[in-house]
């Protein structure tokens, strides 16, 4: 039986880095894998498929809310990039969603009437827009004359 041996020199300074970098390596794989799986919470964030799913989803951001929606309709999405849609859609991109991909589908709108907007003058209200029971958008405006439209997420 014939044995091989290899060996080489190492510096300090090269093993430090080499262990160094393998340890970037492990950490960015385990990110990487908890991001792909998820935690339950971050699965259901923006779970839309029941009225429960969708009040927790506004709560969570800050905002209170009567809890029955006092709109509920089916919308579909633009397919054409009108300057209304395309603020609309800019809007919902500071807040992670973008409507693009969505073009041309039916979506359901629930409106909820916002609770704790003080310094509102008119009605404020919270919408959600869901397809295939995800929260794909979502807005809170204040209907005063010189009301302001905001993203739900705060």
């Amino acid at each position: 039986m014939n044995v091989f041996v290899i060996t080489t020199k190492v510096s300090k300074t090269k093993l430090a880095a080499l262990v160094t970098l393998l340890i970037a390596v492990l950490v960015l794989a385990a990110i990487l894998a908890a991001a792909k799986t998820g935690t339950p919470e971050a699965a259901d964030a923006r779970n839309g498929e029941t009225n429960e799913a969708r009040v927790a989803y506004i709560t969570r951001q800050g905002w209170q809310i009567n809890a029955e929606p006092i709109q509920t309709q089916s919308v579909k999405i633009p397919t054409e990039n009108t300057e209304v849609f395309t603020r609309y859609n800019e809007l919902q991109k500071t807040q992670g969603f973008d409507l693009t991909q969505y073009a041309g589908r039916q979506a359901t709108r629930y409106v909820y009437e916002v609770l704790n907007a003080p310094e509102a003058e008119g009605p404020v209200y919270a919408t959600v827009f869901v397809l295939d029971g995800r929260i794909v958008a979502g807005d809170v405006t204040d209907t005063a004359p010189a009301g302001k439209m905001r993203g739900v997420v705060k």
